[in-house]
């Protein structure tokens, strides 16, 4: 069979984000400001739409950068955003702006974690706290999702698993279905559902949860309790899809005596 072409490919695409986000043809074409007929073409791959038609549309569906610039290149234009590694030059300032939030965080664990919730730098009350819960070994994975899921990692010093469990697989369930190009995501998904124990009801998304105000993380270990509640920093406005998909997470202490282990911890 031949390849498609790219008209036809990025019609397919605007297929399945339309669908994700459950609009209609009609709904689409009016929120964009184009004919419902213009939008039915660029589908079905009759018409082949301007960058400008492309750019609102992907405004439209609220798509991340990533999928912007694939969107563009399915369409046979070149991709407008960079993808630049943390470490690179150009975004030095930025990873000097994150070195310095996450040693801000200290006594207290601090993390900076991509889409995928891949760890991607911590400070070193998160490993100073990461080796006191598991004993003085160091997790086997680099992803918050496997540290909570796996029972070989955090999840056997975590005294209330399905709550912390079942928030943050609620928050994968969403982008799984929001993100219907994101293959990470959806491989991530099966991978924590694999895991003993995953109650079987969470291998559907229940879209009547309604989360929590405020979740506390409460870990014991040999009698010991500590207990954080967390707080998420995104970059605004971003122009560079890396930046995009990076988030901070800072945790604090949720009583006195938290507080007071983490300080203790850290020979405070």
């Amino acid at each position: 069979m031949n390849a498609p072409t790219p008209i036809a490919h990025v019609g397919a695409l605007l297929r399945e984000w339309r669908s994700a986000r459950r609009l209609s043809q009609m709904d689409l074409a009016l929120d964009t400001g184009i004919s419902s007929r213009h939008l039915s073409c660029i589908e079905t791959g009759k018409a082949q739409p301007s960058r400008d038609i492309l750019a609102r549309i992907a405004d439209t569906l609220e798509m991340t950068l990533r999928d912007r610039n694939a969107l563009l290149v399915a369409a046979g234009y070149a991709p407008r955003y960079s993808e630049s590694a943390l470490a690179n030059p150009e975004l030095a300032p930025m990873r000097r702006a994150i070195e310095a939030m996450l040693k801000q965080q200290e006594p207290y664990p601090a993390f900076l974690m991509n889409r995928h919730w891949d760890i991607v730098m911590a400070n070193d009350a998160a490993l100073r706290m990461n080796r006191w819960l598991l004993k003085g070994r160091d997790s086997p994975h680099r992803n918050m999702l496997h540290n909570v899921f796996d029972p070989q990692d955090l999840r056997a010093v975590l005294a209330n698993w399905e709550e912390v469990a079942g928030h943050l697989l609620a928050h994968l369930h969403k982008l799984v279905a929001t993100a219907p190009n994101d293959t990470r995501a959806r491989t991530l998904l099966d991978e924590v559902l694999s895991y003993p124990g995953v109650p079987q009801q969470w291998r559907q998304r229940d879209l009547r949860a309604v989360p929590a105000p405020l979740l506390e993380t409460v870990f014991e270990r040999d009698g010991q309790r500590v207990a954080f509640f967390s707080t998420v920093t995104t970059f605004g406005t971003p122009r560079d899809v890396t930046l995009e998909e990076l988030h901070i997470e800072a945790c604090f202490p949720a009583d006195d005596a938290s507080a007071a282990f983490c300080r203790a911890l850290a020979g405070n």
